[in-house]
């Protein structure tokens, strides 16, 4: 009865509680925001424009970024950070939903270089997108190694094994029992509709990577149709192709009744009421939100530093960190930028496409990969009630909204920061990065023990893999 009236409490607060109601927000957005446009055509030719920060003019250069190093920390404040994992009150949030489209190689999760891309591969898709020739002698410079040397492990596999093979060191490190420590964890998996059954498998085949089973949890992110102008009204149009709502959709989902599951030793799925997913965000005393791409996570999944940091930083009522790194001048990328807006009066990260053009070389500081969410149940209840801003895209002739995850940093206490040396972001967004996520996944496969910790969970699959269909 309690849990019936906890339920009914929290829908009461939802700004969504299903699909219907987001699609229903979404068409009174486009509405809202588009009347005065009669065509597709016209919007796409205005979209800078129609998704501009509002504050815009009243941008600046960042103001009193934290600077994070050896002077800033305690070691007290270390070993706080060690037992936030040792003890399972870290929640973790893997966002693996994204398709490589540049690469042509569908689920990121899925992509096995070892396998699937030799360097004549990688040189032909990064001539395409250089539109310039490109040498395989320059690949492989740039690589470290032939792809074929490395082992063969999928990104979304060499993710896992990763924060698996970080937690274990750190049990073996302090004197816990590893196995133990693995099986606190809770963690959400985020995956897309398409290959969400096929990864779950995985895991259950892997023993999910030493995690206790009911303690992972999945979400398949929904991907929407687009929508149409007709006769002066905005239509969610079912002939429109399927396309994912950017990451901020994914946490405005994770506010939804029915939508994050466990399964069970058969892969059946029993799905979580809102209010349920909300009572294990606040047994967990930091939330970390990381994107699978982050190629620095391949050699090191948990950043103790920024982890102390956070959780520091959240007992003076901070409830987002987020790191700002120099853009790559090699390879710049879009993402968030860091600015100080004077009417705001504090810093703020706003996604590229909301500044009217603004060329990727032109973003000097970059919101890192991945987040802290200390106290992550107040960042979500505060999501669930308000969502997010909801910016647009125009797609294959049909609109697409794109809200964004960073910009939770609007509604609740955020702090900035960035290490004493800053460093360029790395991440496999393009070709362009393929040679560098090589060199990663490379890096992590020299990791002293890590190719017996993978053995120990794939046996002979690692070199033999199951071949399986769902």
């Amino acid at each position: 009865m309690i849990q019936t009236a906890l339920s009914a409490i929290e829908k009461d607060l939802s700004l969504f509680y299903d699909h219907e109601s987001y699609i229903d927000y979404c068409l009174e957005l486009a509405q809202d925001k588009l009347f005065s446009y009669k065509t597709i055509s016209s919007i796409k030719k205005h979209e800078a424009d129609i998704n501009i920060y509002e504050n815009i003019d009243f941008l600046e250069e960042p103001r009193n970024i934290s600077i994070l190093d050896e002077n800033c920390l305690t070691n007290s404040d270390y070993v706080r950070a060690y037992k936030c994992i040792l003890e399972g009150r870290l929640f973790s949030e893997h966002a693996a939903a994204g398709e490589a489209t540049r690469l042509g190689l569908g689920a990121k999760y899925l992509i096995n270089i070892a396998r699937e891309l030799p360097v004549e591969k990688i040189a032909e898709i990064m001539i395409r997108e250089r539109g310039s020739r490109v040498f395989l002698d320059e690949v492989l410079k740039k690589a470290g190694c032939h792809p074929e040397k490395l082992l063969p492990l999928s990104l979304g596999t060499r993710h896992m094994l990763q924060f698996s093979f970080d937690i274990y060191k750190l049990a073996k490190t302090y004197g816990y029992n590893p196995k133990e420590v693995l099986l606190r964890q809770k963690m959400l998996v985020v995956l897309n509709e398409a290959t969400i059954d096929k990864i779950i498998m995985e895991f259950m085949i892997n023993n999910f990577f030493g995690f206790k089973r009911e303690n992972v949890l999945f979400m398949a992110q929904k991907a929407y149709r687009g929508i149409n102008p007709v006769n002066g009204r905005f239509i969610y149009d079912k002939n429109a192709p399927k396309r994912l709502h950017n990451h901020g959709q994914m946490v405005i989902q994770q506010t939804m009744d029915d939508q994050i599951f466990r399964v069970d030793m058969k892969g059946r799925k029993a799905y979580l009421a809102s209010w349920e997913f909300g009572e294990i965000l606040k047994e967990m005393d930091d939330k970390i939100s990381y994107n699978i791409e982050d190629l620095g996570y391949l050699t090191g999944s948990i950043d103790y530093e920024s982890l102390a940091f956070a959780l520091k930083k959240g007992e003076d009522g901070c409830r987002m960190i987020m790191e700002v790194v120099n853009n790559d001048q090699e390879n710049p990328q879009k993402g968030g930028m860091t600015a100080f807006d004077s009417l705001l009066g504090k810093n703020v990260m706003i996604e590229a496409f909301q500044l009217k053009g603004l060329k990727n070389h032109e973003i000097k500081y970059l919101n890192k990969n991945f987040n802290h969410y200390p106290e992550p149940y107040e960042s979500w209840s505060i999501l669930k009630e308000y969502g997010l801003n909801m910016p647009l895209s125009v797609k294959n002739g049909y609109i697409y909204f794109q809200p964004v995850q960073g910009d939770i940093n609007f509604f609740v206490s955020t702090e900035f920061f960035r290490r004493k040396v800053l460093k360029p972001i790395k991440a496999w967004k393009s070709p362009a990065t393929t040679p560098l996520a090589i060199k990663n996944m490379r890096m992590q496969d020299r990791q002293k023990g890590f190719k017996e910790y993978a053995e120990f969970f794939l046996g002979t699959r690692l070199f033999y893999p199951v071949v399986f269909s769902v």
